[in-house]
This record gives C-alpha cells, sequence and structure tokens, in this order.
C-alpha cells in the first residue's frame, strides 16, 4: 500500500482570476476504490491531470509517479487504426496479451482489438480503453466518467469489471456506479475537501446528517449572539447613562447627593463597562464558533418549468415503424408501435445505436423544432405528432455552444435576466457568465442547454441524454422538479437512479435491452 499525498494545493488558469483548487490537502491510498465527487467546475478533472503533471501548480502533490488516465486521446486519425495498433501510443510498457487477458474479463471478443476503433460503438470504445488501462500492476488510475453516452447494459458491464478491480480514482456522476464499485470517496466541497471510507449513498447520509448539524449548531448560535447583542446594547445604554451623571449636579434638585457620590456613580459605570467588554467577547466567541459551520451545505434552490396544456391526450403516436437511414444494410428497428400520452415522462431504451436519438429526429421533423441533421433518414410506417404541439428540446450535442451568454440569450430570444438567475439556481457562480461558452466544461454546457428549455414553454419537453456530464446534486435537484411539475417528457437517459425516479413508461426499440422496474 503506498500513499499520494497533497499538501497546500492551489491552481488557477491562466487569464483567470479564480482558483479552481486553494490550498487543499489530502491524503489517500493507493489501493482504494476512490469515488470523486464534486458541483460541475469545482476542479474534479482539473486534479486528475494535476496528478499526471499537466499543468504548473504551488504545493505539492508526492507518490502519482505511476499514474494512467482514461479516456486516452483518440484523434480521427487513430479511428481508422485497430486498438492493437494505439496500445503502443497508449500504455507503451503494456503488451498485447495482458489487454486480452483484461478483455476477456470485461466480457469483450478479442476481435474488437483487430477491428478499425471508429467502428467500435461507444461502449466498445470504453471497454477496451478500460482494458488497456488494468493490463499493468502496481498503478494508481485516473478515471474519468466512463459512462458517459453509454447504454444500460455497456454500463451494467463496465460497473461489474471496475468491481473486481482496486487502486483507481473514479470521476462520475452516476450514483449507481459510485455506490457499486467505491470503498472510499474524496469530494471537493464548496470550501474544503473532505476523504470519507464508504461509497456514495454511506457519504449522502453521513452529509445529509452533518449539514443538519451544522444548522441546528448554525440556529443555536445566531439565537445566542442575538442574546448577548441585547443584553450588550443594554448594559452600554445604563453606563453611558450613569457616566453622563457622574460630574454636576444640582444641589438643590439632588439635595440627597454630595460629592463624595461621584466616586460610587464611577464605580457602577465600570462594572456596567466591564460587562459590556464580556458580552462583546462572548459574541466574538459565538461568532468564531458559528463561521464555517455552513461553508459546505449545498443549498439547492428549486427549479421550475412551465410546461402547457394540450388539448388532445395522444401526442405521439406511432404504429408499425420502421427507421433507417439511406444505403444502411438494415433498420435500426421494425414494427415499433407506441403512443406518447398527456402527463407521462417516456424513457426510451436500447443500446448504443439502436435508433434512440433517431427516433427523437423523425420525431422533430415534425415539428417546428427542426434537427440540424437527419443524415438521409429513412420513416416507413406511422408516425403521427399533433398538429400544434410546442416542443421543447435538449440535444446530448453540446459542441455548437460559443460565444457569450448575452449573445446566446439574443440569439435564441430568451430573457438574459430570467435566463442567468436560473443558471444561477444551477450552481453558476457569477464570475463564469463573463466566460465564453466553450471554455465551460461538459456539465456546464449542459446546463446552459437544460436552463434554455425549463424557460421554454411547451406540451412536450424532449430531453436526448440530459445528465451526461451533470453532478449529482443537479441531478437531484432536477429530478425533484420534475416530479413536481409532471411535464410531459421523452427522454432518452441511462441513469439508473433518474429513470427509477421520474419515467412512468418505457418504449424499448431494442428487444434484448431490459426495462427498468418502474413507480407505481
Amino acid at each position: 500500500m503506498a500513499k499520494i499525498s497533497v499538501s497546500d494545493l492551489t491552481f488557477t488558469y491562466e487569464g483567470s482570476a479564480d482558483p479552481v483548487l486553494e490550498n487543499v490537502t489530502f491524503h489517500l491510498d493507493t489501493d482504494w476504490k476512490l469515488g470523486l465527487i464534486g458541483r460541475n467546475g469545482k476542479g474534479k478533472t482539473t486534479l486528475l491531470n494535476l496528478f499526471l503533471g499537466k499543468y504548473e501548480y504551488s504545493g505539492s502533490i508526492s507518490g502519482t509517479e505511476h499514474v494512467d488516465y482514461f479516456p486516452y486521446p483518440v484523434t480521427n486519425a487513430d479511428l481508422t487504426k485497430t486498438a492493437s495498433e494505439l496500445i503502443p501510443q497508449w500504455k507503451p510498457q503494456a503488451e498485447e496479451w495482458q489487454v486480452l487477458i483484461q478483455m476477456n474479463q470485461i466480457k469483450m471478443d478479442s476481435d474488437c482489438l483487430y477491428r478499425p476503433f471508429g467502428t467500435l460503438s461507444f461502449g466498445e470504445r470504453t471497454r477496451v480503453m478500460l482494458a488497456v488501462l488494468f493490463a499493468m500492476e502496481n498503478e494508481f488510475l485516473l478515471i474519468d466518467e466512463p459512462t458517459n453516452h453509454l447504454d444500460r447494459d455497456a454500463r451494467e458491464l463496465v460497473k461489474a469489471y471496475l468491481k473486481t478491480k482496486k487502486g483507481f480514482i473514479l470521476v462520475s456522476h452516476d450514483r449507481d456506479l459510485l455506490d457499486a464499485v467505491c470503498d472510499h470517496v474524496l469530494v471537493l466541497n464548496k470550501k474544503t475537501v473532505s476523504v470519507q471510507a464508504g461509497n456514495f449513498t454511506s457519504w449522502w447520509e453521513n452529509k445529509e446528517k452533518a449539514d443538519a448539524f451544522a444548522r441546528a449548531e448554525n440556529e443555536k448560535h445566531l439565537k445566542e449572539i442575538k442574546k448577548l447583542k441585547t443584553a450588550a446594547d443594554r448594559s452600554a445604554r445604563w453606563a453611558q447613562k450613569s457616566e453622563s451623571t457622574k460630574i454636576g449636579f444640582d444641589p438643590v434638585k439632588e439635595n440627597d447627593r454630595s460629592i463624595s457620590t461621584r466616586s460610587f456613580i464611577g464605580a457602577k459605570t465600570k462594572k456596567m463597562q466591564s460587562r459590556v467588554k464580556s458580552f462583546e467577547f462572548r459574541m466574538d466567541r459565538e461568532i468564531e464558533e458559528k463561521e464555517g459551520l455552513l461553508q459546505d451545505i449545498e443549498t439547492v434552490t428549486d427549479l421550475k418549468i412551465n410546461p402547457l396544456f394540450f388539448h388532445k391526450e395522444v401526442l405521439i403516436r406511432a404504429n408499425d415503424l420502421s427507421l433507417g437511414y439511406e444505403n444502411a444494410e438494415q433498420a435500426l428497428f421494425e414494427d415499433l408501435r407506441f403512443e406518447i400520452k398527456r402527463g407521462g415522462r417516456y424513457v426510451l431504451l436500447g443500446g448504443n445505436g439502436s435508433g434512440k436519438s433517431s427516433l427523437i429526429k423523425a420525431i422533430l421533423q415534425r415539428t417546428p423544432v427542426k434537427p440540424a441533421d437527419t443524415g438521409n433518414l429513412i420513416v416507413n410506417g406511422t408516425l403521427d405528432v399533433a398538429s400544434g404541439i410546442v416542443v421543447s428540446y435538449v440535444s446530448q450535442d453540446t459542441s455548437h455552444l460559443k460565444g457569450s451568454l448575452h449573445a446566446y440569450c439574443e440569439e435564441q430570444n430568451i430573457d438574459e435576466t430570467l435566463f442567468l438567475a436560473l443558471l444561477r439556481r444551477l450552481d453558476f457562480g457569477r464570475e463564469q457568465f463573463a466566460k465564453e461558452m466553450q471554455d465551460y466544461s461538459e456539465g456546464q454546457k449542459k446546463k446552459v442547454l437544460i436552463a434554455h428549455s425549463l424557460l421554454t414553454p411547451a406540451h412536450l419537453y424532449i430531453w436526448d441524454e440530459p445528465l451526461n456530464y451533470i453532478d449529482v446534486f443537479s441531478r437531484m435537484q432536477i429530478e425533484k422538479m420534475i416530479l413536481s411539475f409532471q411535464p410531459t417528457m421523452l427522454l432518452v437517459e441511462h441513469d439508473v437512479r433518474f429513470q427509477e425516479k421520474v419515467a412512468t413508461q418505457t418504449v424499448i426499440l431494442d428487444p434484448h435491452h431490459s426495462a427498468p422496474a418502474l413507480p407505481r
């Protein structure tokens, strides 16, 4: 068991006034299965890159001599190469036989190693990279969001594989994955960094208890400070009033008082002033004990959405529907039947490449929200979309987000003040508003799209993998909003916990794909 020690680590990106990490100190063991948790933009990926030695920083990091990082970089030219050809540039010290052993453990056919990388599905690419990553022993591995864009079945394979491993940091917002594979968590809180034994659920339960205790202690200190302040003010007024009578008196009106009374009044005033100082000292102590109590509490503000009411019960109806692309050897799916009814929340299920996003594009073609690229999509059978329906769409693609938020609001014709206020509720710092959107983290870009959708009153909300890169706090925030307002939704989302909480129906495109248990 080796140690990794981080001491007084501070890092700021060039051109930024705000540090991403500031005076961070923690220690961890290299045989832990460590989950890295934190809000979008808190520096999770940055921390991994600092472990890799990519950036200059102040402070110290020791014990990271043998680390490796997932995902490996893949260029357009690499897509034409086989994974076997890519192993030397990804992990030069690894032998192919070592990778093949790992591929067997992660339930992969060996021929995936010899096919052009670009022909592999997202799930296959992820599993090949993980097989290469774990090919060597005595390394500490940095795994950055391995389940993004993976379907449910691929996630299950990755989860089962990682459960058998140790000696890694896993950055993920997938609560099911964190619970299944982690035995420790490293949490980038709002102000501090903490390390705890356990998985996501045990950490979350401890956090809720700690937050409740901190709020109670804060309230107790506030009451005590208020009581002490009132007593100090009263004593100060008494002392001031008493002091004002010490010198000078009217012998006619105050015939019971003599010059010797002055010393008595002075002693009384001094005693009162001493009492004021005692109150002030106790107040300072209460304030000092109160400081920091709420610094790491995540204040999640409720979100709102304004769904429109549609006069018809059925918004979308498909009958004997098949979908495919021109020149493709076979259809994505055939003979699909389903209905999207008012008030339901429907999750599209199917493996990667089963046609989920293509079905969404086919639906959008029949609405004013035209998809950017349908790629010669061929639709056979019946796909009826109710006339006059208003749709709010969140794409899984964020590559078009560039420029300032101000320009984006003007281009999309949305109220900038309301938009920025909603981003604040989604934990955007005000300093983010001055940045260009291309400099945002992927999670922050997703929040821009979600905020736009929430501000768009619609009969139907179509969200295509909305939670990719979104932090766990915002996921729970979005879940609560959906359950509160119950908009009609069509979703592609592979987060098992999210499906279990919000879905009322499933539409299965792949007959071999297992449907989750839904709430009654």
